[in-house]
């Protein structure tokens, strides 16, 4: 990894010993980008706990790193914190070794697939939905947190919404996604870092115990379709290699809808002329099942979600790593430089949105079409060969709790809006209290 030395030629503020800016960025991080961006330019350095990081800024810098048509950028250095509770998954691979397993994956996230995921979706949504209180007002964030984790119980491993099983597998999964982001990165005994690591050998074994089972049966969830998964070729994984890519793909998948359906609600119940478009959308599709072209009529909900993922995009940050010596922008950058790309300022950028910090979803309808202004402008997804896999699958999921809160019930804050917190995991400051009311 580069010193400070090798980077001297790179802008940026000066720094505090031992936590460079850490304090600054993790106390308003888009600010401080964007403060960033106006003193020192689109290219700049700064230090987080002691790792000097090269700042790339803007939708150019995403789209050359992103489709890294010269295999420069390492996803694997990137993410390096995720190393030990995470090694082996899609996202820690790069190259020629992620793409042969993300065919793999793909397999998974085949169109009949996803259909039977929708099917054991929707009923278990519409049960977990009608426990939540009329006229009291509870957190949003944290019901919402449990509602995936359940449901990620229920269409990721086959598991029944309550039980002792599934309560022990969503503490594990909150076990390991709360010592990724830990500061401590050994596992100390009784630090974030060692629960999370006892909670991957946890999962990894009571998994491993079911793969036979689901080789010879089959099933409708993902494990399953995972364990049975194959490429083009017939290639499919062995037994770690299942547990390492499942085991990752339930994190991803919990946390990030999440903080998406926890920004719609608030900006649906602070703009109720949009609740109100919504509901009208939700009820123009009959009280039919909720298929795939019921789905696909929800354009104007397909808009909300496009609005919140911009406004408030769960991985707002997109870590990559050096592998050899490349220039951009008038700076020779070294091997081994860690860098950090910021599609979250980025989809705040007046270059590309009309009033970018509005709540405006008609931005993305046809005749308006600011996504498009870059390939590159819109990008809460990521870009390029690590895209991410499931996002059809968040989309349909978003489709589904918005159509099935929709036909029963209405939303109000029960408080003023939230601040969020935009690092390490965006989430609202207080929890999002909220009531809900027979519609």
């Amino acid at each position: 990894m580069p010193t400070k030395a090798a980077l001297a030629h790179i802008p940026g503020p000066p720094a505090l010993p031992l936590i460079g800016h850490t304090l600054t960025i993790v106390k308003d991080s888009y600010g401080t980008q964007q403060d960033y961006i106006r003193r020192y330019g689109p290219v700049y350095k700064t230090n987080m706990l002691g790792v000097w990081r090269v700042n790339l800024c803007g939708a150019d810098a995403m789209e050359m790193v992103l489709l890294d048509r010269n295999e420069l950028f390492s996803s694997e250095g990137g993410w390096d914190a995720l190393k030990r509770i995470y090694p082996g998954g899609l996202l820690l691979q790069d190259f020629d070794h992620h793409r042969a397993n993300r065919r793999i994956m793909q397999a998974a996230f085949r169109a009949s697939a996803i259909r039977d995921y929708r099917l054991r979706m929707t009923g278990a949504m519409a049960d977990l939905l009608e426990s939540w209180p009329n006229g009291e007002a509870f957190c949003f964030y944290k019901a919402v947190k449990d509602l995936t984790l359940r449901l990620g119980g229920a269409v990721f491993m086959g598991l029944p919404l309550d039980g002792p099983l599934a309560r022990q597998v969503n503490r594990a999964i909150q076990d390991e996604i709360r010592a990724s982001l830990a500061v401590i990165r050994h596992p100390i005994p009784l630090t974030p870092m060692w629960r999370g690591v006892r909670g991957r050998h946890f999962l990894r074994e009571t998994f491993r115990q079911l793969i036979p089972e689901r080789r010879a049966q089959g099933g409708d969830d993902f494990f399953s379709q995972m364990c049975l998964a194959r490429d083009e070729d017939g290639r499919g994984w062995d037994e770690d290699q299942i547990l390492d890519q499942f085991n990752l793909l339930i994190m991803a998948a919990h946390d990030t809808t999440a903080t998406a359906l926890t920004v719609m609600i608030e900006a649906l119940a602070s703009h109720p002329e949009w609740q109100d478009r919504l509901a009208d959308e939700v009820a123009g599709l009959g009280d039919g099942p909720l298929d795939e072209d019921a789905l696909a009529k929800m354009t104007q909900t397909n808009n909300v979600f496009r609005e919140a993922l911009r406004l408030v995009p769960p991985v707002p940050f997109i870590p990559r790593q050096a592998t050899r010596d490349f220039h951009w922008r008038g700076f020779d950058i070294p091997a081994g430089t860690s860098l950090a790309l910021n599609p979250g300022v980025t989809m705040l950028s007046p270059e590309h949105f009309t009033n970018p910090t509005t709540f405006d979803p008609d931005r993305f309808t046809p005749e308006r079409a600011e996504d498009q202004n870059h390939k590159f402008a819109w990008t809460p997804f990521g870009g390029g060969a690590h895209k991410c896999i499931g996002m059809h699958f968040s989309t349909l999921q978003v489709k589904l709790f918005v159509a099935t809160l929709l036909r029963k019930r209405r939303v109000q804050l029960a408080a003023a809006a939230p601040e969020w917190q935009r690092m390490p995991i965006p989430k609202p400051k207080g929890g999002l209290p909220i009531l809900l009311s027979p519609a």
